[in-house]
C-alpha cells in the first residue's frame, strides 16, 4: 500500500495536506495543490480527494485560520482577571489578534485577502464565528449599547494594528512593543470616548475645508 492510500485510510489526509499547506505558505514556497502534495509526501492525485481545486484549499486553509485565531482569543479572555475593566478585555483581546497575525501573516493575509465565499458553508461559519465572538463580548462588556457596531470598530482598530505592522508601515518590535501599542490604542479610544469636543473644535482643524 503507498504512502498516501494508506494515509487517505487511516483518515488524516485532509489533516497533513492542510498542514501541509499552511507550512508552505507561512514559508513563502510555492502554493498549489501539487506542490503541497510533494510537501505532504503523497500523491498528486491525493489531495483531489478532498479539495477539488486551488480555491477550495485556500478555503479550507482559511477555515483552520479562524478556528485558531478563535482558539487563541478565547485562550486571552480565559488570562484576563475576573472582574477586569473594559478596556483590559479589549486590550488583550487586541493584543492576541494582532499577535495572531504576525505570528502566521501568509495565513491571516488569504483569511482577509479575499471575498468570503458564500457557498462555502464552512468558511462562512468560521467567518461569522469569529465575528460573533467579538459581538458576545461587546455585550457583555456593553449591556444594552450598539453591539454590532461597536464590535465591528474595536475590531477594525485591531485589523488596522495587524495590517499596518504587516505592511511595514511600523518598523519590526519585539512582541512585547507590539502588545504596548494596542494597549496604547485601547486606552486612547477610550479616554476620548469620555470627553466630549468643544463644539468649536472643529474650527481649529489645520486646513479643514471651509
Amino acid at each position: 500500500m503507498s504512502t498516501s492510500e494508506k494515509t487517505y485510510h487511516h483518515g488524516d489526509l485532509r489533516a497533513a495536506l492542510l498542514d501541509a499547506a499552511i507550512q508552505a505558505l507561512e514559508a513563502g514556497e510555492p502554493f498549489s495543490l501539487r506542490a503541497v502534495a510533494r510537501r505532504a509526501g503523497v500523491s498528486p492525485a491525493a489531495p483531489y480527494r478532498h479539495f477539488a481545486d486551488r480555491e477550495a484549499l485556500d478555503s479550507a486553509v482559511a477555515v483552520e485560520g479562524f478556528k485558531d485565531l478563535q482558539a487563541d482569543l478565547a485562550s486571552a479572555l480565559d488570562r484576563v482577571p475576573a472582574a477586569s475593566p473594559a478596556p483590559a478585555v479589549i486590550t488583550q483581546l487586541g493584543i492576541a489578534y494582532v499577535t495572531f497575525a504576525l505570528r502566521r501573516p501568509a495565513v491571516f493575509r488569504l483569511m482577509f485577502g479575499n471575498e468570503c465565499d458564500e457557498s462555502d458553508s464552512d468558511r462562512v461559519r468560521a467567518s461569522h464565528g469569529l465575528h460573533a465572538v467579538l459581538n458576545d463580548v461587546i455585550e457583555a462588556l456593553f449591556p444594552g449599547a450598539d453591539a454590532p457596531s461597536l464590535s465591528t470598530a474595536l475590531w477594525s482598530m485591531a485589523h488596522g494594528l495587524a495590517f499596518l505592522h504587516l505592511d511595514g508601515k511600523f518598523r519590526p518590535e519585539p512582541s512585547e512593543a507590539v502588545a504596548e501599542r494596542v494597549r496604547s490604542s485601547v486606552a486612547a479610544i477610550f479616554a476620548i470616548a469620555t470627553r466630549a469636543a468643544p463644539p468649536s473644535a472643529v474650527d481649529s482643524i489645520p486646513g479643514r475645508l471651509a
